[in-house]
């Protein structure tokens, strides 16, 4: 059983259809799992949600992004933060015109109900027996730190506690990475867009699974992040410069490295 599983496409159409080439390459999945954050943050979050229809056999998570793109909620900078230091209240403006662009997107094209209602983690059982989770950030939840090579041994129990799974699969963080905690190996897919420099390439990762037991291969893909830059532009994207600047390796991890 071959599964491919990717995060954070956020709404990267040509960053996804480099992916979707590679995996192409390397031969066909038997199911593919997309844990969270699909369409927001990009130029084409509805050019993703049509590819991803077209695939067979797959299955999707929300994460964050997709409640900040289907309710009130939103990331930081709060109103609140604003209130108290207005130095950061274009961060907010723009925040909240970027969300609205890729609500109005979604909704347009009949997308919203679909995004509303995706699950908050997914369960597979695997042909050894063992039982695999996908879920966005963390067993349970869709935000929060995530699993990123910056946590302590006891942070990263903290983050995978709940699991009850051999394998879990997050994303999230943009960090690809894999790690055993206590008999459980979780597996950071990484991010097919918006990646952490120095490596700006999309990442996903496949998993074959068989009786005897399961492998897991991370896969780097390169993608012409300057046409990227150029759609932006030529959408008058709100969120241009700073989606440009991602793709141009201005992203830097929100952690603090031990």
């Amino acid at each position: 059983m071959r599964i491919a599983l990717m995060s954070d496409i956020h709404g990267n159409a040509i960053a996804l259809d480099a992916v979707l080439d590679d995996l192409r390459h390397v031969g066909a999945p038997d199911a593919v799992v997309i844990v969270g954050d699909l369409a927001a943050i990009g130029h084409d979050p509805v050019g993703v949600l049509q590819r991803l229809a077209d695939l067979p056999n797959t299955s999707a998570v929300r994460g964050n992004t997709e409640r900040y793109t289907t309710s009130a909620d939103r990331p930081p900078p709060t109103l609140e933060q604003a209130a108290a230091d207005p130095a950061i209240l274009p961060a907010l403006v723009s925040v909240a015109h970027s969300f609205a662009w890729t609500q109005g997107a979604v909704t347009a094209a009949g997308w919203f109900e679909w995004l509303r209602a995706l699950p908050l983690d997914l369960r597979l059982a695997l042909p050894d027996g063992s039982a695999l989770l996908a879920v966005h950030a963390s067993p349970g939840r869709d935000d929060g730190a995530g699993i990123h090579p910056a946590l302590s041994p006891d942070e990263l129990r903290q983050q995978a506690a709940g699991a009850d799974a051999d394998v879990v699969c997050v994303g999230h963080t943009h960090w690809p990475m894999s790690v055993d905690i206590d008999g459980t190996r979780v597996v950071n897919l990484g991010s097919v867009s918006n990646g952490f420099p120095p490596d700006l390439r999309a990442s996903y990762v496949v998993i074959d699974a068989a009786s005897t037991g399961v492998s897991v291969e991370h896969r780097r893909v390169d993608y012409d992040r300057a046409a990227v830059v150029a759609e932006l532009r030529r959408l008058r994207h709100p969120a241009a410069d700073y989606i440009s600047g991602l793709m141009r390796g201005g992203n830097t991890p929100p952690w603090r490295w031990p």
